[in-house]
């Protein structure tokens, strides 16, 4: 298996993934990922900037997430909380895996591949969020090393809770 910067040709594998993720979400009663979100134009955006990501199994597409090097404004304000570090920071973000391969270990796959271009690009931290109800995304940045900062509120007033990692200096 491996990890590499998504292309255009990716993009019906990804969307087809993230239709899987947004059933099961809703099958969860998880209103996160119900409102058209992800879409074509965020994937073919991600992609566009060098910041979306698969994971291929023999040349098949079986996981996406979006890694990310850049200010995220959702994350400026953080309530009941604070983050940990400072800028630089990394995120991760529309992380999704097919469901024939869950409870592989692949989004970790993903974490992992996270913080070791954060340590290449030196970065303090990565960020991540997720649904206050997504207790399986919950479970897996707990099992990452994330600790829980506080809520975050998404562009469109989404409520969302935010975990960081912070690298330890050498």
């Amino acid at each position: 298996m491996e990890i590499r910067l998504a292309n255009v040709n990716d993009c019906e594998a990804i969307l087809h993934i993230f239709a899987e993720a947004k059933a099961y979400l809703k099958s969860q009663n998880i209103d996160q990922w119900q409102n058209g979100y992800p879409n074509k134009e965020s994937t073919m955006e991600d992609i566009h900037h060098q910041n979306c990501y698969v994971l291929c199994d023999d040349k098949k597409v079986i996981a996406t997430a979006a890694i990310i090097f850049d200010d995220d404004p959702n994350y400026h304000y953080i309530e009941n909380g604070s983050w940990l570090a400072t800028s630089p920071y990394g995120v991760i973000h529309r992380i999704a895996c097919d469901p024939k391969y869950k409870g592989q270990g692949l989004a970790s796959m993903f974490f992992e591949y996270a913080k070791w271009q954060g340590r290449i690009k030196n970065v303090n931290s990565l960020r991540v969020d997720t649904h206050e109800e997504n207790l399986s995304m919950q479970r897996l940045v707990a099992k990452n090393q994330f600790q829980y900062c506080g809520i975050v509120y998404m562009a469109d007033g989404g409520k969302r809770f935010a975990y960081e990692y912070v690298f330890e200096k050498e």
